[in-house]
C-alpha cells in the first residue's frame, strides 16, 4: 500500500491543526504551505468525513480517528473486522458481501450505505445511521486489490441542510432586519427586510459599518456594545437606537438584539444583529403615556380642587395641580366684578372688562411670568388688549396659542384657556412652558381646557356661595341689635362672631327687649341649620319674639307661642295647618322642619327678680359678687318647632352687682372641645365679674376656644343695676272717689322731690285719668306707682281682669277721651296682665331741655 501510510499517525481532526501553534505555521517554508492543517472555519468542521482501508482479505487494516468517532469502535478493535459483518444488518450482508467482491474486483463504487454500529459489551444492540461510502480500488505491495473508502455522516449532512434552510428563511422571509457583522464590526450578510429599509440590494450592504447609518453619537453607542458582546459573549435585548432612514427626515426607532456567533469550534466568528422598527410602537406607548398622566392629572385635579370655597384658595389649588405637571408657569385672573358680586361683569362681551390676577405659579425658580407684555402681580387689577390673544380667549369663551415674546425670552409656548361655567366666563387660566420643553399640542390643549372647566365650576360655586354668605350675614346682622342695647336696671354688652367663610352662616341671635316698668326681656336663640334658610327662619323668630314680648306675656306664654309659630314655619297653610296636621301621622319633610333653641328671661328693675324660660337651650350663667359663676338650673323643655310640651317658668332674685350670662352652643363647644368641658371652661372663665363688663366679655372670648369657625357665636352679658328705692314711688288707695284727688298729691309731691317740675301737671292729668278709670271700671284695691330712671313710668294697678280699650268719641259724646288724652300727652302707654288683675302705664320722657312738653289744654282742645 504504497499510496497509503502503513498507520495513520497523525490527527485527522482538522480541529487539531486549529490548536496548532501559530508560531510552528509561521516558520513553516512557502514550499511547505500545502501541508498546513485546514485554517478554523474550513467546511471538515461541520462535516464529519472519515477513512478506513480494506485489504485483500475484506477486512479492516487501516482505522481513522475520524472512523472512531463515527462508528463508536476504537482502531484495535476494528483492525482485521469484516466491515460487512461487523456493520451491515443481516438482511442486507449477502448484498454487501456482493458489492465487496466487485470492489476487490477493482471497480469504484459509490453509495448510501445503512449501518449499525456493534453491539455494546452487556448484548445491547447499536445505534443505527447512514453513511455515505466512497471506495477507491488500489493494491498492496504485494499487488493484491484493496481498497480505500471514505466515509461522510450522512445525518451530518442533513443537519447542514437544515441549518442552511432555517438561515435562507432568516435572511429571505424574516420581518426583521437581520445582519451578520463579522469581528471588525462589518456587515458579511444583510436580509431583503434591511435592505428594504436602507435601500440597495443585500450585497450593496457588504462591508459597511454603523457609522454608515447611525448618527455619529448614536453609532458609537452601538459600536461600544458590540465590542462588548464580541468580547464578553453576553447577549443584549431590546437595545434602543435612534437613526433616521434615506430619504426622510422623519427620526426612526429600532429596537436591536445582539448576539455572539460562533464556529463549530466554538470559536467566536461575529455578531448577530436582529433590528424591528418600533417607531410606531414608541408614538403609541407615547401617546398612551400622555393618556394616563393626563387622566392621573385629571384624578389629581377632581381630588385637589374645589376643596375649599374660597376663590383665592380654590385658584392656588389649579396651579398646584398643573405646575409643573402640565406646564411650567401659570396664572389665574378672575373677572374684577365677579369678585365683587356683579352677576355679570361689565364688557363682558368683548373681554375687556377689569381682572384680578388672583394666582401664580412657577417651576422655574420663581420666574415672572412674561409672555404677554409686562408682568402683573398677583392682587392686581387689569385688562387685556381688545386685539390680544387672551381678550379673544375671553370673548370667544375658547383656549387661543399665545405667540413667544420676540427677541427670545424664557417662555416659548402659552396657551390662554377661558374659565367657563355653567355658559359664563368667569377669568383666564394661562399656562405657559419654558424653552426645553415640548411645545402644547392639541391633546394638551383639550386638557387644559377640562382643567379649566372643573376650576371654573369649583370657583364659581365658590362666588355663589360667598354671595349668599354674605347675604345671609347681612340679612342676620339686620336683624341683631343695632350698637350696645340699653336697658333699665342693667349694664348691657354683647358679642356675635359669625363662623368662617368655610361654614354658612348660622341662625344664632340674641335681642334685647325694653318692656314696661322698666323692666327688660333678654333673648338668646339658636335656629338649627346653616345658611340663608337659617338666617331668614332666625328673622321670623325674632320678629315673632318681639311681638309677644310687646304683648307682656310671661315667658312661658312667649315660647309656647313661638313653638307654634316654628311649626308653622314649615308649613303652607301656616300654624293653624301645622296645628291640624300636627296630629295626623305623615311622611315629614326634614328639609322643610323648623327647629331652634331659645331662652328668654324677663328682669324687673324694681324688684331685681328675673324670670327664666328655656326651650332646649343651654342653661344660663349667674355669678354673684364675691361667689363662683354656677349654670342656673332652669328646665330646658324641648326645643321650638317640637310641640306637644309645655314650658316651666323659674324665678331667681339677682344681687345687686351680679352678673347674668346667656350664649349660644358655639361658644361652648367645637370638633375638639365637648360641650361638657367648653361649659366648665366658660364657668371657670367668668372669674372676676367686678371689672368692665366689655373687659368681661373680650376675656370669655379670649379665653375659650372662638376661632375654630365651626358655627356662629353669640354671647350677651348683662350686669345688675336695680333702681334705687328712691327712684321709685308706691302707694295704695282705696277705692273711693277721694283717692284720685290724694293720686294726684302723691304724684306732684314726688316729682317735686324728683326735681320733675316740668311733668307735673301733666302727670297729674294722666294719673287722675288712670285711676278714674280704675274706680270706674275695675275691682279691688287701687295701686299707684312712680319709676324714675331714663323716663317717667306711672303704673296704676288694679284687680279688673278687663283690658281697657282706646275707642274714638264721637264730637256729641260727653266722655270716652280719657285714654285718647292718655295717647296724646304720654310717649307711650298701655296695659299688661298680672297675676292678680291687670296694670295700665304710661311713660313721659324727662324734661332735657332740648325735648319739649306737650301742652295739657293744647291736647285737650285738639280732642274737639
Amino acid at each position: 500500500m504504497s499510496e497509503i501510510p502503513a498507520k495513520a499517525t497523525e490527527s485527522e481532526d482538522p480541529s487539531d491543526g486549529a490548536r496548532a501553534g501559530t508560531a510552528e505555521t509561521a516558520a513553516a517554508a512557502p514550499g511547505d504551505a500545502m501541508w498546513q492543517s485546514s485554517p478554523p472555519g474550513s467546511i471538515y468542521d461541520y462535516i464529519k468525513v472519515a477513512s478506513f482501508a480494506i485489504g485483500a482479505g475484506g477486512l479492516v487494516e487501516q482505522w481513522s480517528l475520524r472512523a472512531e468517532q463515527i462508528f463508536g469502535v476504537p482502531a484495535e478493535r476494528a483492525v482485521g473486522m469484516d466491515p460487512i459483518e461487523a456493520f451491515i444488518d443481516p438482511d442486507l450482508r449477502e448484498r454487501g458481501q456482493r458489492k465487496m467482491a466487485e470492489i476487490l474486483d477493482g471497480r469504484e463504487w459509490t453509495g448510501v450505505v445503512p449501518f449499525r454500529m456493534p453491539g455494546t459489551a452487556d448484548g445491547g444492540r447499536g445505534e443505527e445511521g447512514i453513511a455515505e461510502v466512497y471506495v477507491m480500488p488500489t493494491r498492496t505491495a504485494e499487488g493484491e486489490n484493496a481498497a480505500v473508502c471514505i466515509v461522510v455522516d450522512v445525518r451530518t449532512l442533513r443537519s447542514i441542510e437544515t441549518d442552511l434552510a432555517a438561515s435562507q428563511s432568516i435572511f429571505g422571509q424574516s420581518p426583521f432586519g437581520f445582519l451578520l457583522i463579522d469581528t471588525d464590526l462589518r456587515i458579511r450578510r444583510a436580509n431583503v427586510r434591511f435592505s428594504s429599509i436602507f435601500g440597495g440590494t443585500p450585497d450593496d450592504h457588504r462591508g459597511k459599518g454603523v457609522h454608515d447609518y447611525l448618527p455619529r453619537s448614536e453609532a458609537e453607542r452601538v459600536a461600544a456594545t458590540m465590542r462588548r458582546v464580541l468580547e464578553t459573549g453576553n447577549s443584549i435585548t431590546d437595545m434602543h437606537v435612534t437613526g433616521f432612514v434615506p430619504g426622510s427626515e422623519e427620526r426612526r426607532h429600532w429596537s436591536i438584539n445582539l448576539y455572539r456567533v460562533h464556529s463549530g469550534t466554538g470559536r467566536p466568528i461575529g455578531i448577530a444583529w436582529l433590528g424591528q422598527d418600533i417607531t410606531a410602537r414608541r408614538a403609541a406607548a407615547r401617546e398612551a403615556a400622555a393618556a394616563r398622566r393626563n387622566l392621573a392629572l385629571l384624578n389629581e385635579a377632581g381630588a385637589r380642587i374645589g376643596n375649599s370655597l374660597d376663590l383665592e384658595t380654590t385658584a392656588r389649588e389649579l396651579l398646584d395641580v398643573v405646575v409643573p405637571g402640565f406646564c411650567d408657569l401659570a396664572t389665574v385672573d378672575l373677572y374684577q366684578g365677579l369678585l365683587a358680586g356683579d352677576e355679570t361683569p361689565p364688557g363682558l362681551a368683548d373681554g375687556s372688562a377689569e381682572l384680578r390676577r388672583v394666582a401664580f405659579a412657577s417651576a422655574v425658580s420663581d420666574a415672572p411670568f412674561v409672555g404677554g407684555g409686562v408682568p402683573v402681580a398677583v392682587g392686581a387689577v387689569h385688562h387685556y388688549p381688545f386685539n390680544s390673544p387672551c381678550a379673544d380667549a375671553l370673548r370667544t369663551a375658547r383656549p387661543q396659542y399665545v405667540p413667544a415674546a420676540e427677541g427670545g425670552g424664557l417662555v416659548q409656548s402659552t396657551l390662554a384657556v377661558p374659565m367657563v361655567a355653567h355658559d359664563t366666563v368667569v377669568g383666564l387660566a394661562q399656562f405657559a412652558r419654558t424653552k426645553g420643553s415640548e411645545p402644547f399640542g392639541e391633546r394638551d390643549r383639550e386638557l387644559a381646557v377640562e382643567l379649566a372647566a372643573r376650576a371654573a365650576v369649583c370657583i364659581d360655586n365658590a362666588r355663589l356661595y360667598r354671595r349668599e354668605h354674605e347675604r345671609a350675614l347681612i340679612l342676620q346682622r339686620s336683624l341683631l341689635p343695632p350698637g350696645d342695647p340699653e336697658a333699665s336696671g342693667l349694664d348691657i354688652a354683647c358679642r356675635y362672631l359669625p363662623g368662617n367663610a368655610a361654614t354658612e352662616v348660622g341662625g344664632d341671635w340674641f335681642d334685647v327687649i325694653e318692656l314696661p316698668g322698666h323692666r327688660t326681656a333678654l333673648v338668646v336663640g339658636d335656629v338649627m341649620g346653616r345658611g340663608l334658610r337659617a338666617a331668614v327662619a332666625m328673622g321670623e323668630l325674632r320678629t315673632a319674639v318681639r311681638t309677644l314680648a310687646l304683648l307682656d306675656l310671661e315667658p312661658a306664654e312667649v315660647l309656647s307661642a313661638l313653638d307654634e309659630i316654628a311649626r308653622g314655619l314649615g308649613t303652607p297653610g301656616g300654624v293653624q295647618q301645622a296645628t291640624r296636621t300636627a296630629r295626623q301621622p305623615r311622611d315629614a319633610d326634614l328639609s322643610e322642619v323648623y327647629l331652634a333653641t331659645c331662652v328668654y328671661a324677663v328682669y324687673d328693675s324694681v324688684t331685681r327678680r328675673c324670670t327664666f324660660a328655656n326651650a332646649g337651650h343651654l342653661p344660663p350663667v349667674l355669678v354673684e359678687p364675691g361667689e363662683d359663676a354656677l349654670m342656673l338650673d332652669v328646665p330646658p323643655g324641648m326645643p321650638l318647632g317640637v310641640g306637644g310640651e309645655p314650658f316651666e317658668e323659674v324665678e331667681v332674685d339677682l344681687p345687686e352687682g351680679s352678673l347674668l350670662a346667656l350664649y349660644t352652643d358655639g361658644l361652648v363647644e367645637s370638633r375638639d372641645h365637648p360641650l361638657d368641658e367648653g361649659l366648665q371652661a366658660f364657668v371657670g372663665a367668668l372669674t372676676d365679674p367686678s371689672q368692665p363688663l366689655e373687659d368681661v366679655c373680650d376675656h370669655v372670648l379670649n379665653t375659650l376656644d372662638t376661632h375654630h369657625g365651626e358655627d356662629d357665636i353669640a354671647l350677651l352679658m348683662a350686669r345688675v343695676q336695680g333702681l334705687p328705692a328712691e327712684s321709685v314711688g308706691d302707694w295704695a288707695l282705696p277705692r273711693e272717689p277721694r283717692s284720685v284727688g290724694r293720686a294726684r298729691e302723691y304724684a306732684r309731691g314726688q316729682l317735686v322731690t324728683w326735681g320733675l317740675e316740668p311733668l307735673v301737671d301733666t302727670t297729674e292729668l294722666l294719673v287722675s285719668e288712670l285711676v278714674t278709670n280704675a274706680l270706674r271700671y275695675g275691682e279691688g284695691e287701687i295701686r299707684l306707682r312712680l319709676l324714675l330712671d331714663r323716663t317717667l313710668v306711672c303704673e296704676v294697678w288694679d284687680s279688673g281682669l278687663v283690658q281697657p280699650r282706646r275707642r274714638r268719641a264721637r264730637d256729641t259724646d260727653e266722655g270716652g277721651r280719657g285714654l285718647q288724652l292718655v295717647g296724646l300727652l304720654s310717649a307711650a302707654w298701655g296695659s299688661r296682665r298680672t297675676p292678680r288683675g291687670k296694670t295700665v302705664w304710661f311713660e313721659l320722657p324727662l324734661p332735657d331741655g332740648e325735648t319739649g312738653l306737650t301742652d295739657p289744654a293744647e291736647a285737650l282742645l285738639s280732642l274737639f
